[in-house]
């Protein structure tokens, strides 16, 4: 497994296939353990993301990494963390779907060798990417969807990006970092399941 992601990301590292290739200070492959239970797809990479080479190393991967551990999940143990798109899109924005296009195949390729039991669709474009337009993130987070063979069959949970977390900070009944703990704790009831 780790020699089959090691090809592919050497691959990758030579990508051309859209514009962000040019722009790109690195690729942003993975971080985690290629675990065939649980993987987090999030979206692209961001300023601190391109930086390190890494997804989620900002504050809303330190954020993130928080939610992890109060189920008793660590990067290092238990989840693999890959984006949509490999390459940071200019000022931020969101992929274009030329740009996510072009890299559907390491996407593709990461889900398949690690064969994922769970995947976490972390924001709107990552729900996008893999179940297509079936509503925006706060009408369909925390709700199961069955995977069809693209996903080898996954359970898929869309949950809220971090980010949109760190701008939302009440913890009241209902908000949305109320609702992402409840979302984290039937993932790891579902973890714990298979």
């Amino acid at each position: 497994m780790y020699e089959e992601l090691e090809n592919i990301y050497k691959k990758c590292l030579d990508c051309q296939k859209c514009g962000l290739g040019k722009t790109r200070t690195n690729i942003v492959f993975s971080d985690g353990i290629p675990n065939p239970k649980l993987m987090l797809i999030g979206e692209a990479p961001g300023f601190y993301e391109d930086k390190q080479g890494k997804p989620f190393v900002g504050k809303a991967g330190q954020l993130l990494d928080k939610i992890f551990e109060c189920v008793g999940f660590s990067r290092q143990n238990d989840i693999y963390i890959c984006n949509t798109v490999k390459c940071r899109p200019p000022e931020n924005r969101n992929p274009e779907p030329q740009e996510k296009e072009a890299c559907w195949e390491y996407l593709k390729a990461q889900i398949d060798i690690i064969k994922p039991k769970i995947i976490l669709l972390c924001g709107n474009v990552a729900v996008q990417s893999i179940l297509g337009n079936v509503g925006g993130i706060t009408k369909i987070r925390g709700k199961w969807f069955n995977g069809d063979e693209k996903v080898h069959n996954a359970k898929l949970m869309p949950i809220f990006h971090p980010s949109y977390l760190l701008r939302n900070d009440s913890r009241e009944k209902g908000s949305p970092k109320w609702l992402m703990w409840q979302d984290i704790k039937e993932v790891r009831k579902k973890y714990d399941e298979l």
